[in-house]
């Protein structure tokens, strides 16, 4: 099987534990207004190629993982592919090569046949790594294109098959910074107990305004400059449960 592939990073050391080697795949069906890749949104781009090419090419750099290390996989939205990254995941196991999943998982769903190929994904996968885009619907429609509720409804659903997962939540001033929001986020965190191994807050940047403008999109968040570094420092706290 053959999936679309963006493109590939050699040495990751910040999407997932210890240094890993990152596969970017094609297509996302978010539309996320401080996105900085909007070059992966197209399903039908990228570069075909197969589950034992990439561990193939992954694999060169194997030595320089150390134990921790291993392959993510990201997108655009990875599960977007699902049935590739489970045919890939479940290769790589038979590797023994570590499996991260860095994910918004707006594809998510119970329903069947859908659901049966992305437990295939979660089963194979040793770290969810999972976008916390807003915890308001209104507001995450607004800022993404779409409801929220799957989203939420799999985070719970990870929990409960006690899933490792780090949350990630993008800091946008204005936008995603609120206090009820951010303490409205927490308690959810909470709520997912001990399945929840990290929190992170990802600083929003302007760094990939450059591709909406290449690709002839309006970029609609540029009055928004990034946090302060005590924004970002006060949001973790929050989100940790540390104030």
């Amino acid at each position: 099987m053959q999936g679309r592939v963006h493109s590939t990073e050699s040495f990751g050391s910040a999407d997932g534990p210890g240094v890993r080697f990152l596969i970017f795949l094609q297509g996302c069906p978010m539309r996320c207004r401080f996105c900085h890749n909007p070059d992966t949104w197209r399903t039908e781009g990228g570069t075909l190629m197969g589950v034992d090419e990439l561990l193939d090419r992954a694999e060169r750099y194997r030595s320089y993982w150390g134990p921790e290390g291993g392959i993510t996989v990201s997108g655009g939205e990875a599960l977007a592919q699902a049935e590739f990254v489970a045919e890939l995941f479940e290769a790589a196991h038979a590797r023994g090569i570590n499996t991260c999943l860095d994910t918004s998982l707006a594809p998510f769903t119970r329903e069947e046949p859908a659901f049966s190929t992305l437990r295939r994904v979660f089963d194979s996968c040793d770290l969810v790594m999972a976008d916390i885009k807003h915890i308001d619907p209104e507001r995450h429609r607004w800022l993404t294109g779409r409801d929220n509720a799957n989203i939420l409804d799999c985070l719970t659903w990870l929990s409960e098959q006690g899933k490792a997962m780090w949350i990630r939540q993008v800091l946008v001033p204005g936008i995603t910074d609120g206090e009820t929001s951010l303490h409205q986020t927490r308690d959810f965190i909470a709520s997912l107990g001990d399945a929840v191994k990290r929190v992170e807050v990802l600083p929003y940047h302007t760094l990939g305004v450059f591709k909406w403008e290449e690709l002839g999109i309006p970029y609609t968040l540029s009055d928004v400059k990034p946090p302060s570094h005590e924004d970002v420092v006060h949001a973790e706290q929050i989100l940790r449960g540390l104030n």
